[in-house]
């Protein structure tokens, strides 16, 4: 049920996409078999009356590690995130007995 609801999601996303750009939502995609099966997909589940339809309230999003959520250049997001943790941190940790060179 949670995969389906989280298939659900990302497919109303591209609807919801779609009515954005009003014109080809996948326009960057090939017009083949996978991209026909996601956009026909995407209107059963979004079309009210449809046995297909999933309610709003039952849709959930996830997102992947791929650049939807972070930023790839110049630098990793996450890369930055775990500089600044250890920065926040270093006060916290004896950094001598780890690194006796270090004063």
């Amino acid at each position: 049920m949670e995969k389906q609801r989280v298939l659900i999601f990302s497919a109303s996303a591209l609807v919801c996409a779609a009515t954005v750009y009003a014109g080809d939502p996948l326009s960057s995609w090939n017009d083949a078999a996978p991209k026909k099966a996601i956009i026909t997909y995407l209107e059963h589940v979004t079309k009210e009356g449809s046995p297909d339809f999933v309610k709003p309230e039952e849709r959930i999003a996830t997102f992947d590690n791929d650049g939807t959520l972070w930023v790839e250049q110049p630098n990793y997001t996450q890369v930055i995130f775990a500089i600044d943790e250890v920065i926040a941190k270093a006060p916290q940790h004896d950094w001598k007995t780890i690194f006796p060179e270090v004063k």
